[in-house]
């Protein structure tokens, strides 16, 4: 399941965030990545334990455990700091799958990586190439969003970047484990949660039929969740 969470940072925000990146000093990708992926990546990396990347990450983290949606996708448990990336001329990452298991650089705390994210802070105009692509079971899908938007997909999913051309793509991309581990069960509780915020705007939030939906989703929660 692949979902857009449209504006996550305004284009305010978006401009303070990127002051702060066009500022700070970057290192080579590769460091980062596993044996696999350091073969095929070729980006540049804020360091993770830089004032900058936590500073940043903090305020990301703020935005983005308000917005409704993607706290209905992704019924979050626990949520790795926010990385930023940035990817100039001829910079590319290729097909890889991320790390089942990461760890928190600030508590040492190992995590399962159920979502991947990717919050776009550059415009698409401004660079060409440097497209998303995400295969999932209708193929491949190609990602590329306005800055601000962050696009949710299973991180079981092969993916890559496909090299920049022209300009500088730069982008925040972080890993949560979800409440709920099964893709499918998360899958449904969204759909449900949509359809009672749906039918809650129609006929109102305390209407029987929309209060027995809603229990019936809360108590697939508790079938489902790990804690």
């Amino acid at each position: 399941m692949l979902i857009t969470i449209p504006s996550i940072l305004t284009k305010d925000d978006v401009k303070q965030v990127r002051a702060h990146l066009d500022a700070a000093n970057w290192e080579d990708g590769s460091t980062t990545a596993g044996p696999q992926s350091a073969e095929v990546k070729r980006n540049q990396q804020l360091p993770p334990m830089s004032e900058a990347a936590q500073t940043l990450g903090k305020f990301i983290l703020q935005k983005l455990t308000e917005d409704p949606l993607f706290l209905s996708a992704a019924l979050p448990s626990r949520i790795l700091p926010p990385m930023f990336n940035k990817y100039e001329e001829a910079e590319t990452f290729g097909s890889h799958i991320d790390n089942a298991i990461r760890v928190n650089p600030l508590t040492q705390e190992r995590l399962r990586t159920d979502l991947s994210m990717t919050l776009f802070l550059s415009e698409p105009e401004d660079y060409d190439g440097g497209e998303l692509l995400i295969e999932d079971h209708y193929g491949s899908q190609t990602v590329k969003l306005p800055a601000g938007d962050m696009i949710l997909y299973p991180a079981t999913s092969l993916h890559e970047v496909t090299p920049v051309t022209r300009g500088v793509r730069v982008s925040s991309f972080f890993w949560l484990q979800s409440m709920i581990r099964s893709e499918a069960n998360r899958r449904t509780l969204f759909d449900l949660d949509q359809s009672i915020q749906a039918l809650s705007a129609l006929i109102g939030a305390n209407d029987p039929e929309t209060v027995r939906l809603t229990g019936i989703y809360h108590n697939l929660i508790r079938t489902w969740a790990e804690t």
